[in-house]
């Protein structure tokens, strides 16, 4: 037995109800009296809040089915004090993910998000960069109001509400009702006197004005990598600044390919280098010259990978520590016929001897030519025409033989 029903009643539930219920009850009556639908009622949203508070908290339950709202309001008429309301608000906005619970304060405004090309010599030396961007800031005429003293009032258009209602009949005895944003106020539910309008803002209560930020990229630092600068977002009224977040885009390089703290490189060598040895030298990011070496004797074949420790990509906020720089090799093989003949004999000594083949008798002989993928689809199509104009004859038939 309960002692009072009221907090049920608020709700449209009875005692019995389950904790589900409860909730999906409120969740219902919350959106339909939320002050934004329902701004000339404040108080029913208040009630119905205050209801599921005590009605979803299993302690509180058990409390006002015993003594009803006197026990709420006195602590469970066991002294103590009473419990603690909170803003009907927090309660909407931690039931629906609002995410603004008890916080205090104005709200945030919104990041603004502007990306940055950066090369890979930025990235892997550091760099400083200076952007011009354009941010809209408060009024300082006007103080933000937009106006004079006393400029703002009610939307005469919308009557406060931040919404227009369109009825549309549709036929007889059926209308079709649409609302959309007030296009007088822009859903802001108020609007400046034209005759007070701030003449700097024109009642915007903002203007715009440029912002040159100093942005700094450490060494090492990622493609998407965000930086961010608190607070020199756009300014709103009652808003706390919104952030400005720089995001790198990294620029492709002519050379090297980044993969992670690891510098990827392709390095050609002709024939003569991969089997006899070389010397070469590689142009880093930051304009010093490595000597790479290939003692002879040591073979590099092609699309063998090799690296050297300690000259990729610096770790960001370890500078000093680098990754690897990853050299893939390409071996061009000389063009045919330009090796003399008479040379061919003291080449082939240099290299393992070929293996005996049998040769078994009748065996048919055919030379090797160059590939032509191109070949097939010409001899395709003169075939199809060599067979269109032999089986179709006049007029389109197609010609078939006799038999006998």
């Amino acid at each position: 037995m309960v002692k009072e029903t009221a907090y049920y009643d608020e709700l449209g539930v009875k005692p019995s109800s389950t904790p589900e219920e409860i909730k999906k009850a409120y969740r219902k009556l919350a959106l339909k009296f939320h002050p934004d639908k329902h701004p000339e009622d404040p108080e029913k949203f208040k009630h119905i809040s205050q209801a599921y508070e005590v009605l979803s908290d299993p302690k509180k339950r058990e409390t006002y089915d015993r003594g009803g709202e006197e026990a709420i309001k006195g602590g469970g008429g066991g002294g103590g004090g009473g419990f603690d309301f909170h803003s009907p608000m927090d309660i909407f906005d931690m039931f629906f993910g609002g995410g603004r619970g008890r916080q205090r304060g104005p709200e945030k405004g919104k990041d603004v998000i502007h990306p940055l090309k950066v090369s890979l010599e930025d990235l892997y030396n550091g760099a400083t960069r200076k952007l011009s961007l354009k941010k809209k800031v408060i009024c300082s005429k006007c103080e933000g109001r937009g106006g004079k003293e006393g400029a703002v009032e009610k939307c005469p258009t919308c009557k406060g509400q931040g919404i227009q209602v369109h009825i549309r009949q549709l036929g007889p005895g059926m209308v079709q009702q649409m609302q959309s944003v007030c296009t007088e106020c822009g859903g802001k539910r108020e609007r400046i006197n034209p005759k007070l309008r701030c003449k700097t803002c024109l009642g915007k209560k903002t203007i715009e004005d440029h912002k040159i930020l100093e942005v700094h990229v450490d060494k090492g630092m990622k493609d998407g990598e965000n930086i961010r600068f608190t607070g020199e977002g756009d300014q709103e009224p009652g808003l706390e600044a919104g952030d400005i977040i720089i995001v790198l885009d990294e620029k492709e390089h002519s050379r090297f390919k980044r993969n992670g703290s690891d510098l990827i490189m392709d390095m050609e060598l002709q024939l003569v280098e991969a089997l006899c040895g070389f010397h070469r030298t590689i142009e880093t990011l930051d304009k010093r010259s490595l000597v790479i070496s290939c003692l002879p004797g040591e073979v590099i074949k092609n699309d063998d990978i090799k690296c050297v420790l300690g000259e990729g990509m610096p770790v960001h906020r370890d500078p000093f520590t680098k990754g690897r720089l990853i050299i893939r090799f390409k071996v061009i093989f000389p063009k045919s016929g330009t090796i003399p003949a008479d040379k061919i004999p003291q080449l082939e000594k240099c290299f393992p001897p070929r293996s005996e083949i049998i040769v078994p008798d009748g065996a048919e002989e055919h030379s090797l030519v160059d590939f032509d993928p191109e070949e097939q689809r010409r001899r395709g199509r003169h075939g199809e025409a060599y067979h269109s104009d032999e089986e179709e004859g006049p007029g389109g038939q197609r010609v078939q033989c006799a038999s006998h």
